[in-house]
């Protein structure tokens, strides 16, 4: 499963929804993704014009954090943040490179006690029963 944890329209609910959906679901693995602006595209329009507002940088850190905490432990992470051809894009990972974000998301996850998994209580008829055939 692929993810983009920083489109325009969702919240830090939806993230945590987006982890208790692959949970359920039995999701083997999953690979993050920050939004990026393609030139040319529609969004890339918008997002010239000002009508398309992203979120910072802080604001997806946090919410990989909780995606991961309300994600079930078993569930493989093969990416934390992508990357994208900075010669082709107008907006990519903050103009930052990947590694410092994925580095300072699993240093804050390390230094606060955080961890994936942490707050998937909701699985096994906590909240979701698996309904059976």
């Amino acid at each position: 499963m692929h993810l983009i944890l920083n489109l325009p329209w969702d919240d830090e609910l939806d993230v945590i929804e987006d982890a208790k959906v692959l949970s359920a679901l039995g999701v083997d693995q999953v690979k993050l993704h920050a939004l990026y602006i393609v030139k040319g595209t529609v969004m890339a329009q918008q997002y010239e014009a000002g009508a398309l507002k992203l979120v910072s940088r802080e604001d997806y850190e946090n919410r990989v954090i909780a995606f991961l905490e309300h994600l079930a432990p078993e569930i493989i992470v093969q990416r934390i943040i992508g990357r994208a051809p900075e010669a082709n894009t107008l907006f990519s990972n903050w103009h930052t490179g990947w590694w410092k974000i994925r580095d300072h998301i699993i240093n804050v996850m390390k230094q606060e006690g955080r961890y994936q998994g942490r707050l998937c209580d909701y699985l096994n008829g906590k909240a979701v029963r698996r309904f059976l055939d």
